[in-house]
């Protein structure tokens, strides 16, 4: 059953104003992103639109998109189920993740900014802290938010959207819970604020490499 484990109201109904083809968009890929539409859910259009309180349309316009982007896969005569990544494709990510944010840990060390330095400081101490408490989500939400920074100071905002999205879809497959992985934040802010460019690239590219053996999948 679509939405199982949600519980009744959980998933806000949608405002009629703005571009709500986009809402919907957004609202579905942060559903399978999180997994609380987990890989091969059935999605059903007239189910989803009586959920988020709309007509047909706007999800089949979602639907189409995110079959196009890789999240959801429409089968003739079947409709639609959440994307299962293969082994494969998930290892096809993580290289690609790794050329991205190893360029980006690169050019972050160029020049950064205090304020950025501040806030990958900052970030670190919150990943710490939600290791220590257990607390995965919060875990993934650091996580993630420290890997934007850094691609943020690499200051190439072409590259920040392309590591974004592989970023997002490596989310779902990986929990990055471990303690090593903030030991490693902590080496790659220190190469960052040295300006060692080199020792940047160096870490980031250990990191993300191991990430796939290292870091238990999400379930």
């Amino acid at each position: 059953m679509l939405f199982k484990g949600l519980p009744q109201g959980s998933l806000p109904r949608l405002e009629r104003p703005g571009p709500l083809r986009e809402r919907v968009y957004e609202t579905l890929l942060h559903l399978i992103g999180s997994r609380s539409l987990p890989p091969g859910t059935h999605l059903v259009e007239s189910e989803l639109a009586t959920r988020l309180g709309v007509s047909r349309q706007p999800v089949h316009e979602a639907l189409q998109r995110l079959d196009a982007e890789g999240w959801v896969d429409l089968r003739p005569a079947q409709g639609a189920f959440v994307h299962e990544p293969t082994g494969e494709e998930t290892d096809q990510l993580f290289v690609v993740r790794t050329l991205l944010e190893t360029e980006g840990a690169r050019l972050a060390a160029v020049g950064p900014s205090a304020e950025g330095l501040q806030r990958l400081d900052e970030l670190c101490a919150t990943g710490e802290a939600a290791v220590a408490a257990d607390d995965v989500d919060a875990v993934v939400a650091a996580n993630a938010t420290f890997h934007a920074c850094v691609m943020e100071l690499a200051g190439n905002a072409v590259l920040a959207e392309l590591a974004s999205r592989v970023e997002h879809r490596v989310r779902r497959s990986y929990t990055p819970i471990v303690r090593q992985a903030w030991v490693e934040h902590r080496e790659l802010v220190a190469a960052i604020a040295a300006r060692d460019d080199t020792r940047a690239e160096q870490v980031m590219r250990a990191h993300t490499q191991d990430a796939r053996t290292r870091f238990p999948p999400r379930s």
